[in-house]
């Protein structure tokens, strides 16, 4: 099964859950299908929900929460089906 990067489409600060006080949205080791939002990006107080592309089990993130993040940054990485 092919692993491939979830990449930053832009900079911004990376976050992993919708608010502070909520859990995230996928944990490494979880299964996710195309399109599923695994975290959101933050520019200039807009905020881009981050999708996975392909269906999968997400593997690892590669940047912390709340870490600024340049564009085509991996964020995390998806073992494909």
């Amino acid at each position: 099964m092919p692993q491939q990067p979830i990449q930053a489409p832009f900079p911004g600060v990376f976050y992993r859950r919708p608010a502070p006080d909520q859990p995230p949205f996928v944990e490494p080791g979880q299964r996710v299908e195309a399109d599923t939002v695994i975290g959101l990006i933050e520019v200039m107080k807009q905020f881009c929900e981050l999708r996975a592309e392909a269906t999968g089990t997400l593997i690892t993130f590669e940047v912390e929460d709340e870490t600024v993040v340049e564009a085509g940054q991996a964020i995390a990485t998806l073992e494909g089906e």
